[in-house]
């Protein structure tokens, strides 16, 4: 029996309009590239953190200027026609110009609901409108960018933006699609979070530097910290599943498969290369996924490092491979990355349409060192002697 999970990670692989964004009258440039974060196994040691929950949701910049709205994705796309229920909550704000960041979360029986998310990025007007009443959206603020009273915060620190960013909410009337994501400066509250609240939706932890600007397009101001070893990486290409021959035999005919994805990462020269693949979905699965991959046949495929012949990890496929427009975008988990490729098949955890293919670089598999390990760990080992 096919699963619901699996009939969405097929139907949800679309992607957001490539239509321009809508500029408005504001001091703030647009597209604006949100800040970016550097991958960590911890939180970091030392002083000047700011911790957050990190949502499992959409990134999403909000810029209002009098009557327009434009909401804007990570990858500088519109996002405003698949939630119109954001749109009416800012436009009904007696604040007439500002540009908030945050993250898009849909809460399901109170837990952030990824799938529910995706189904969003739908091109029916009708289905998002459905979708906005059965299961409305909530923008979860962290940051303020620009404010009719404050101006542009873009380089101020962000202890400043925050409380900017909390006397804006505080003159704002209450409304279930936007919320103030709450922040700490206490590291061990922070992990508590970690540890406890995966369950409801938390993504992680988002730990920022409380005297830095905001640094648009930059990762050196943020460190996060999931509870998952992920990386969204470009489906370059894609293997047909190997036929049973008997199976084959007994059937009139068969319609091919879909048996794995080829993930790819591009490099600092703007080659992608070829890292791995994914092939943990079932024969239903399988089925499902012909109609999102094989019209993109035909690309440019993996312009680097392309796949060779069958190794240990593709067993039972067959050795040719076919090329994709790279265009779509998955979020993996992997256990181990070595020597420019992950080691095992990797495990498909959701489609990304939210996210630019080239924005799927090396770099995010980059482990930051933890500051101090050595020194914390000898603590620890020689507490109480």
């Amino acid at each position: 029996m096919k699963r619901a999970s699996e009939t969405k990670t097929a139907n949800t692989a679309g992607r957001l309009d490539e239509a321009p964004l809508r500029r408005l009258p504001l001091p703030i440039p647009m597209p604006l590239p949100p800040m970016e974060a550097t991958r960590a196994d911890r939180l970091p040691l030392g002083e000047g953190w700011q911790f957050e929950p990190k949502w499992d949701g959409f990134r999403c910049l909000v810029f209002r200027s009098e009557k327009e709205i434009v909401l804007q994705s990570k990858a500088g796309q519109p996002l405003s026609r698949y939630f119109p229920e954001l749109v009416d909550a800012f436009m009904s704000l007696p604040e007439h110009s500002f540009v908030l960041d945050g993250e898009i979360v849909v809460f399901r029986n109170g837990v952030a609901s990824f799938d529910d998310l995706l189904l969003r990025i739908h091109p029916a007007a009708s289905r998002v409108t459905k979708l906005a009443h059965e299961t409305p959206a909530t923008f979860m603020a962290f940051d303020l960018l620009y404010s009719t009273t404050a101006g542009s915060l873009l380089n101020c620190p962000l202890e400043e933006r925050r409380s900017q960013l909390e006397q804006f909410f505080a003159s704002l009337p209450r409304t279930p699609r936007m919320s103030l994501s709450p922040y700490t400066n206490e590291r061990a509250l922070a992990e508590r979070w970690f540890q406890e609240f995966g369950p409801l939706g938390l993504d992680g932890i988002m730990a920022k530097n409380r005297q830095a600007p905001y640094r648009s397009g930059t990762r050196d101001a943020m460190v996060k910290v999931k509870h998952l070893r992920t990386a969204d990486c470009v489906v370059g290409g894609f293997r047909y599943a190997a036929k049973d021959a008997q199976r084959e035999k007994n059937r009139r005919t068969a319609a091919r498969s879909i048996g794995s994805l080829l993930l790819g990462l591009y490099d600092e020269d703007g080659l992608l290369h070829f890292v791995g693949f994914t092939s943990s979905f079932t024969r239903d699965a399988r089925a499902a996924l012909n109609k999102v991959i094989e019209p993109l046949r035909g690309g440019s495929g993996f312009t680097g490092r392309a796949p060779g012949g069958p190794s240990r990890w593709t067993v039972g496929e067959s050795r040719e491979w076919e090329r994709l427009d790279p265009v779509l975008v998955c979020e993996v988990e992997y256990d181990y990355f070595s020597q420019g490729r992950f080691r095992h098949g990797t495990k498909l955890l959701r489609w990304r349409p939210d996210k630019p293919p080239r924005q799927c670089t090396f770099d995010q598999l980059k482990r930051q060192a933890p500051e101090h390990s050595t020194e914390m760990l000898m603590t620890r080992l020689t507490a109480g002697r």
